[in-house]
């Protein structure tokens, strides 16, 4: 089963935040979080603290210590989010446009194992 972790109105472009995404898309998620904690990148920490909310998503869920069951970066997903538009004075009477803008990240991490739900073991286990 795989868990789900949204990351809303970052402000940061997401040309950058997709460099440091395609660091980890597709590798495991423990190998992914050493390879965020050791990155330069200023995105690197908001996707460092992302990966961990999605692993203790996937726990929740399935009740499973993430370290036994072999979890991947499924999915990431970059969009782009609202922008910020401001004008910059500029000289002889111009105006520079300034654009801030803001992104939205999803990631998904699932396990290589199957894994069964968590509600069928209690059933078994209630008989």
């Amino acid at each position: 089963m795989e868990a789900v972790a949204h990351l809303r109105n970052n402000p940061t472009s997401t040309r950058k935040m997709r460099l440091v995404a395609d660091l980890i898309r597709g590798k495991g998620a423990f190998e992914a979080l050493t390879i965020l904690k050791f990155s330069k990148q200023e995105p690197a920490t908001k996707l460092e603290k992302l990966l961990k909310s999605a692993i203790n998503n996937w726990e929740q869920k399935n009740a499973l210590r993430p370290e036994d069951n072999d979890l991947f970066v499924k999915e990431i997903q970059v969009n782009a989010g609202t922008m910020i538009k401001r004008f910059l004075p500029a000289p002889q009477g111009r105006a520079y446009r300034l654009r801030k803008r803001s992104n939205h990240v999803t990631i998904k991490i699932d396990s290589k194992i199957a894994v069964a739900p968590p509600v069928a073991a209690e059933a078994e286990t209630a008989e």
